[in-house]
């Protein structure tokens, strides 16, 4: 059962998640968040941490889908660490003076998984990332950033944006690559620009949008691991994209099937707390009860036996859960695909994976 994010009940929000708006989806409704269920944050910053003040005042919230666990800098003085510490969240700081950047990684990585963070929230951490530090939290990274993306990337935003004649500047968040400001934008709030305004007043203003924003947005990205719509659409990316395959519903509920319109067989079917289950999850086959039962006694946590389906060897895997493995889903599509696709659109299948 999903929880509502920060400000979820808000009948106009400034700023829709974007798959939300793509699919017109609703704000969602529940209960409020209890601490088992809130995504775990730390938050990095390099001074005074307005924006990370924001992100912890939000969290605080009844209805705030996720806590604050780890505000890190690499500023030892930094102002910002003296704020988190007062409200009682744990802060780590070292100064990546004299450090290979690498190293200094490593260390503000460590007191993040130490302190059981499940994202990583960058709020004016003034640190280029390496690659590799960036891959290993892909999606699970996000910055903002004081443009409208993806104009004007980098440094000295608000002085391009009105040299440009721009009529808005704003601010934007964003999933963190590789690339510089190049991630997936989340969402964005836009900020007039006036009649004889300067970088520092414009500046002024987008950082009061900033403070609107990053709570909202980080509210809604967190919460997509409960959000029946979200996790459909990643599961419905992931099964269309085998061969011969096509979506067709069953019961009620989305399902996918190999080989022709006519005759073409389901391989997996999309459970939203169907027949009681508390679980939004995919169903999917197995090679008999034998490794269902072992499946579901061995990791409960994300596999179940469902109702109906379950007497016929098909399993139940648990899609609304932290940090799901999706490569794993998409193992589990393939394998179910492959026990009841065509045999020539397997073979070649077959062929093309080995070149």
């Amino acid at each position: 059962m999903s929880c509502q994010s920060a400000g979820s009940s808000t009948a106009t929000r400034a700023v829709l998640f974007a798959a939300r708006k793509a699919h017109g989806r609703p704000a969602r409704t529940g209960r409020p968040c209890t601490l088992a269920d809130k995504a775990k944050v730390a938050i990095f910053i390099s001074g005074r941490g307005s924006n990370m003040a924001a992100l912890l005042y939000a969290s605080q919230l009844p209805e705030a889908a996720y806590e604050v666990v780890l505000v890190a800098a690499n500023d030892p003085s930094a102002d910002g660490l003296q704020l988190a510490a007062a409200e009682g969240v744990h802060t780590f700081a070292l100064s990546h003076q004299g450090m290979p950047r690498a190293d200094h990684e490593a260390a503000m990585e460590k007191a993040a998984r130490q302190a059981g963070a499940d994202y990583i929230i960058l709020a004016g951490y003034m640190r280029i990332l390496t690659d590799r530090f960036v891959k290993r939290w892909q999606e699970r990274m996000l910055n903002i950033h004081p443009s409208l993306l993806p104009k004007y990337p980098g440094l000295d935003t608000h002085q391009r944006a009105i040299d440009a004649g721009d009529s808005h500047g704003g601010v934007s968040v964003h999933l963190v690559t590789p690339d510089l400001d190049a991630g997936e934008v989340l969402g964005q709030m836009k900020v007039a620009i006036r009649e004889g305004e300067t970088a520092e007043s414009l500046a002024e203003r987008v950082r009061y949008a900033e403070h609107q924003l990053y709570p909202r947005i980080l509210g809604d990205y967190v919460s997509r691991e409960s959000d029946p719509s979200f996790l459909l659409e990643r599961v419905r990316k992931l099964a269309l994209a085998l061969p011969q395959t096509h979506e067709r519903e069953s019961h009620g509920a989305p399902g996918w099937r190999a080989g022709s319109e006519k005759s073409g067989k389901y391989f997996a079917y999309f459970n939203d707390q169907h027949h009681g289950s508390d679980h939004v999850a995919l169903l999917v086959k197995t090679s008999g009860m034998d490794e269902l039962l072992n499946l579901v006694e061995a990791q409960p946590h994300a596999y179940f036996k469902p109702a109906y389906y379950g007497a016929s060897g098909w399993i139940g895997l648990i899609l609304n859960r932290p940090n799901l493995d999706w490569e794993h889903v998409g193992e589990w599509l393939e394998r179910s695909w492959r026990s009841i696709a065509p045999k020539s659109v397997t073979r070649l299948m077959n062929v093309a994976e080995e070149f």
